[in-house]
């Protein structure tokens, strides 16, 4: 950088190499100081709308560079109420300590140690010194693997699902009824069974169970549900050693009732999967105007499922798989 008494030395070619673009307002007022270099102060004044005082103030600034005519920060170099620097040492050691605390927990803690300062101003002064949170990465989620089941009937998935309002149009009387479908899927062939009801209790899932057996051809070992009221009885009843009369109902039949841990539907995770095919290819495009009709399209798009291919069956309909199976005695992989 050239020294502040040097500029009347140079040349115009050297004035000119030494320029360096900067800002657009470090240009304009270079183009004025050399001007008035090679131009009276008022042919200045006239071509370019300065004041005298400003072109003379430039001028004294000016070292033959476009940096030297450049706006000065505006920030104070102090402040009365800035940070003391005990308090830039307290913040510096608890966050040295806590590298983890979020805004209002670390300030809490600060607070407990002399610290009078608001959240605001903490989270500037953080900012200023780099020394804001460091979030601890999440834990990677690690799934259990899945158990397959090796031949129809070891276990059964059976979930309710509510059947969306849009699908009922409304009687003459403009009231709607609820409907629900309950619904059983066994894990080894993707074979299901659904049924409707108007009702969504323990009386309904045992009725369901009961025609479930009939529909199914093979034996039933297992039936997983999650914890629904339609299943079992509530947590604090089931402390006390009551059953539900769906749990009885199974006792009675030698079928194992196995239940999902609360909260974590993807462990029911096929009947789940097939609710949502119900969503796209069935409730999206039927409206039902009875029960009776309900139960009816219900029970056409149960044909349409279980003789549909799927993937997981190698291409092969749910029917197809347990026909093969009973009748030729195939065991897939």
């Amino acid at each position: 950088m050239l020294k502040f008494n040097q500029h009347k030395k140079l040349t115009k070619e050297n004035l000119f190499a030494t320029m360096n673009i900067v800002s657009q307002k470090a240009n304009f007022r270079q183009s004025v100081v050399l001007y008035s270099f090679r131009n009276s102060i008022f042919a200045t004044i006239r071509r370019f709308g300065v004041s005298r005082a400003t072109i003379y103030r430039w001028r004294k600034r000016y070292n033959g560079t476009t940096q030297s005519l450049a706006e000065y920060s505006r920030r104070p170099h102090s402040h009365p109420n800035q940070h003391t620097p005990e308090e830039l040492k307290l913040i510096s050691d608890m966050r040295r300590r806590n590298p983890n605390d979020g805004l209002v927990f670390f300030w809490t803690k600060l607070m407990q140690r002399g610290y009078k300062r608001s959240i605001p101003a903490l989270w500037r002064i953080l900012r200023k010194l780099s020394l804001q949170p460091v979030k601890p990465p999440n834990p990677k989620y690690i799934p259990k693997p899945y158990e397959p089941m090796l031949y129809p009937g070891q276990r059964v998935q059976v979930d309710v699902k509510i059947v969306p309002k849009s699908c009922i149009v409304p009687d003459a009387d403009g009231l709607q009824e609820r409907y629900y479908q309950y619904t059983a899927i066994d894990e080894y062939s993707r074979f299901r069974f659904v049924m409707a009801f108007k009702e969504q209790s323990t009386y309904s899932s045992v009725q369901f169970v009961n025609a479930m057996i009939k529909a199914f051809p093979f034996k039933i070992e297992c039936i997983q549900t999650d914890n629904g009221l339609e299943f079992i009885k509530s947590f604090d009843e089931r402390k006390k050693g009551k059953v539900s009369l769906f749990e009885a109902h199974l006792k009675e039949l030698g079928i194992r009732h196995k239940l999902i841990r609360p909260f974590t539907p993807r462990h029911n995770g096929k009947v789940e999967r097939s609710h949502r095919k119900d969503n796209e290819y069935f409730y999206a495009t039927h409206k039902f105007y009875s029960f009776e009709d309900f139960k009816k399209q219900l029970s056409v798009h149960l044909r349409w499922y279980n003789s549909f291919p799927m993937r997981p069956l190698h291409w092969k309909s749910p029917k197809q798989y347990i026909l093969d199976y009973l009748h030729n005695g195939l065991l897939h992989n």
